[in-house]
């Protein structure tokens, strides 16, 4: 029932996302507010009702504040070590995809980052550029609850309980990252609304952040790499879309 209710929370936004009219946050302020509330509450009756059923323990689902003072720091850290991972992995695949001629220099120029990353999925792109309300509650309870606590949340008990139901498979340090690699694909797939790029981005950044919990023991360094990548992206945004504006 444990991996049932928290590992296949997701799977509804999977099967549905195609008939959501708008982005999912919604259009202002009041119903990014609202939205917010409502998945963090849902998330969070769900996996209340998934950890007593389980009575994991806090060292079981990673909950244990490790390490120390470091937490913030190191999730910062971890925040720009996957930027610049993400980053360099894409100018390989770019590189790749140029020299077997998939695609060209032309097909490339005409794809901005709104085409490739269907970002107005989850958010208002006019209300991130002129509501700095709707903007700084993005950067803020979006980047680091809804998205970066509440999806570690997820993470770590999906984890969990592959280790307690298949030990053999998935209590070693190898089979974590398996396990990891696996909820990874579950992540990306949630992400898919948004954009094939978009999903397996969502994918490669899963893994990573998965990585993060199994060496620290912990999600909370992973809650904070997790925001911080959230919210440096967010902020960008409207300077990106104001940029491409005035190129247009």
């Amino acid at each position: 029932m444990h991996l049932i209710l928290i590992g296949g929370f997701f799977l509804p936004f999977v099967l549905f996302s195609h008939e959501r009219a708008g982005p999912s946050l919604g259009n202002n302020t009041r119903d990014l507010l609202t939205s917010s509330a409502t998945n963090i509450g849902v998330f969070a009756l769900v996996f209340g009702v998934a950890w007593l059923i389980s009575r994991a323990s806090s060292d079981q689902m990673f909950l244990l504040w490790r390490p120390g003072w470091w937490v913030a720091p190191l999730g910062l850290a971890y925040s720009l070590l996957i930027r610049l991972f993400v980053g360099i992995v894409a100018i390989g695949v770019v590189a790749v995809l140029l020299a077997t001629k998939v695609v060209t220099q032309e097909t490339l120029q005409q794809l901005s980052p709104t085409k490739m990353v269907d970002v107005g999925k989850i958010v208002d792109v006019s209300a991130m550029q002129h509501q700095p309300p709707y903007f700084w509650l993005t950067v803020t309870l979006v980047s680091f609850v809804v998205a970066g606590l509440r999806e570690e949340l997820w993470r770590a008990g999906t984890l969990a309980a592959m280790r307690a139901l298949w030990p053999r498979l998935f209590a070693t340090r190898a089979g974590e990252i398996v396990a990891v690699a696996i909820i990874a694909v579950g992540f990306g797939a949630a992400h898919i609304v948004m954009g094939p790029i978009a999903a397996i981005l969502a994918g490669l950044l899963g893994f990573l952040l998965g990585l993060i919990i199994i060496f620290h023991r912990s999600i909370w360094p992973a809650v904070i790499a997790h925001g911080c990548f959230d919210a440096l992206s967010f902020a960008l945004l409207p300077l990106v879309l104001g940029k491409l504006q005035h190129l247009t």
